[in-house]
């Protein structure tokens, strides 16, 4: 970002409400703050100038991102979080998890160059030794799993979020804001600074905040519960590349371009033959490409 502009300051948001922000100075102090114009859509994490008038302040400038983890379908697109280093996976034994949503949250974390952790919540049950077991698949791809619960014990999680940009996606019920607030102890209080900055009283629980580690060591955006995630927004190579157990199979398989599905000579279907592959990951690829396919064609 240049340096200020006059009568401009640095900061990073911090919560979002429609076109509406709240935005941390660097200077110290914290500012609420609109988006003029229609052509840019911010999240929490994006680095951004604001000008101070009467009324607030106003974003007049974003710096360049270096990630961006969004969901997107053929009609719209929901930002969640920029700048972002790595991606906590939620998941809990007492709510039916969506492992196909699951793999779509590593799919988007491995797009955007970001670490992927699953984090097993409410260790505390009696059925999460078993719970733990139907994700060792996960730790065979190279994924850290941990357990913790957030009602009891986090310390495992600790490391895992030092000096990180980190964003916590799940779906509803797996804990993620008493998560959030047993890492963050008081960030409770937070959420209600947030919340009245933005006037948006109780909407912050569907929307994104985000809060700073102590000492100013990373910060961690907590997101609404998620029911789906597309990725339409991805091109197909990018797609292929995230799926990191097929990486060396695809350039084995007789075609460049092949799909994995009926081609002769496909290396990944050899090796789901030889259950060294699992065939659901392989599914999720093919539904993946006909998604962005689909989504970029101009005859829709």
């Amino acid at each position: 970002m240049p340096p200020h502009a006059s009568g401009t300051a640095h900061g990073l948001v911090v919560a979002t409400h429609r076109r509406h922000y709240v935005v941390d100075l660097d200077a110290g102090d914290t500012l609420e703050c609109v988006l003029k114009g229609r052509s840019t859509t911010l999240a929490c994490g994006d680095r951004v100038d604001v000008a101070r008038e009467s009324s607030g302040g106003v974003i007049v400038a974003v710096a360049p991102r270096r990630s961006l983890l969004y969901r997107s379908d053929a009609f719209k697109e929901k930002l969640i979080a920029a700048n972002v280093t790595q991606v906590l996976g939620i998941i809990a034994p007492d709510v039916p998890v969506d492992e196909h949503l699951l793999n779509r949250w590593i799919i988007a974390a491995e797009t955007q160059r970001c670490r992927f952790v699953l984090v097993l919540n409410k260790s505390d049950l009696p059925a999460s030794d078993r719970f733990a077991e139907r994700f060792a698949a996960y730790a065979a791809l190279g994924y850290a799993v941990i357990r913790v619960s957030a009602l009891g014990d986090v310390a495992n999680l600790l490391p895992w979020i030092r000096a990180r940009h980190t964003v916590v996606i799940g779906q509803s019920g797996m804990g993620k804001s008493t998560l959030i607030n047993a890492l963050l102890p008081g960030v409770n209080a937070a959420i209600g600074e947030l919340s009245d900055a933005l006037r948006s009283g109780r909407h912050t629980t569907t929307s994104t905040a985000l809060y700073r580690l102590p000492g100013g060591h990373g910060w961690i955006v907590d997101s609404p519960g998620m029911k789906v995630f597309g990725l339409a927004h991805c091109a197909p190579a990018a797609i292929a590349d995230a799926f990191v157990e097929l990486r060396d199979l695809g350039s084995q398989c007789r075609f460049r371009d092949c799909r994995h599905d009926r081609e002769p000579d496909c290396a990944v279907q050899a090796a789901i033959a030889e259950g060294r592959v699992a065939p659901q990951r392989v599914a999720l690829l093919q539904t993946l490409l006909r998604e962005t396919e689909a989504a970029h064609d101009p005859a829709r």
